[in-house]
């Protein structure tokens, strides 16, 4: 493909000066000025003339003028309105994307994916500003919306957090949760170089692969994430105690006990050497 213009810091300043545009520090905007990680990140996601992509945060477009060049169509959604004339400029060549000034976690994705895309899966891409990663990526999954996949730049160490497994520290609650609904791969390590501003911190793009179902059946999956939440909400204590100690849980400390016995963990176990099947084991003894 033709690289579009604004993939570099050269094209970037011209359009900030244009506009006089100034940084919003409370939407945590950094937009990517390496063409190499652009094209990674397309790559990465997949995109094909049949597919139907939705933008969080475009910014000033950079990333949307090259989805725009591979996708059929491109729907993204900007919470700062002042990147709403800057947009309306850098995508005119570009008759396949639409732009709306809404903050996403407000927008109604699932009817857009019906309106736009026959209610078939849409693809997610997104450079997302680091203090709202969980609620979207999680929000997509739970609120049941057709999504194939989903492909983010995020904070480093989130990203690993994303894809590690029980014993070690990063593995949590956001683990569990998204490897319940997708298979993580981090596609590339982005350093802060690659951004203007650069961040404090290194970045990650993390592709998240939807599953066609669930890789463990589990009864009440609202009990089980509430079961998940408990045991990592007091990391240091026990996964009897962190259940015990939980608002959400409304369980007897002898029926938290027996639970965890009658699925054959030792009595000390903590959350955190739990697997998945662990528990959607543990969520579906506490349901019968």
């Amino acid at each position: 493909m033709t690289a579009p213009y604004l993939g570099n810091p050269k094209g970037t300043i011209e359009v900030l000066q244009k506009y006089d545009f100034v940084f919003q520090k409370k939407f945590g905007q950094n937009f990517l000025i390496d063409p190499h990680v652009l094209d990674k990140i397309v790559n990465a996601a997949g995109i094909t003339k049949d597919d139907f992509v939705l933008e969080i945060g475009p910014g000033i477009g950079t990333m949307t003028q090259y989805l725009a060049a591979a996708a059929g169509k491109v729907f993204a959604v900007e919470i700062d309105k002042a990147l709403i004339p800057i947009l309306g400029d850098t995508l005119k060549d570009f008759p396949n994307v639409q732009v709306i000034n809404e903050d996403i976690l407000k927008v109604d994705i699932k009817k857009l994916a019906e309106e736009h895309n026959n209610g078939k899966p849409i693809k997610v891409v997104a450079n997302l500003p680091y203090y709202i990663t969980t609620p979207i990526i999680m929000g997509l999954f739970e609120s049941g919306v057709p999504v194939d996949s989903i492909t983010v730049m995020v904070q480093k160490e989130v990203a690993e957090r994303m894809q590690v497994g029980p014993g070690t520290k990063d593995y949590g609650a956001l683990s569990l949760a998204v490897q319940y609904y997708a298979e993580p791969y981090i596609v590339a390590n982005v350093p802060p170089n690659c951004f203007m501003p650069r961040p404090k911190v290194g970045s990650a793009v993390i592709r998240l692969t939807r599953h066609e179902k669930p890789p463990v059946e589990v009864k009440d999956e609202k009990l089980m994430f509430r079961l998940i939440r408990a045991s990592f909400n007091q990391r240091r204590k026990t996964l009897a105690n962190g259940l015990n100690n939980s608002s959400e849980l409304s369980f007897t400390k002898e029926e938290i006990q027996q639970t965890i016995e009658a699925c054959g963990f030792p009595p000390g176990v903590r959350g955190e050497a739990l697997t998945l099947e662990d528990f959607a084991r543990l969520a579906n003894r506490f349901a019968e």
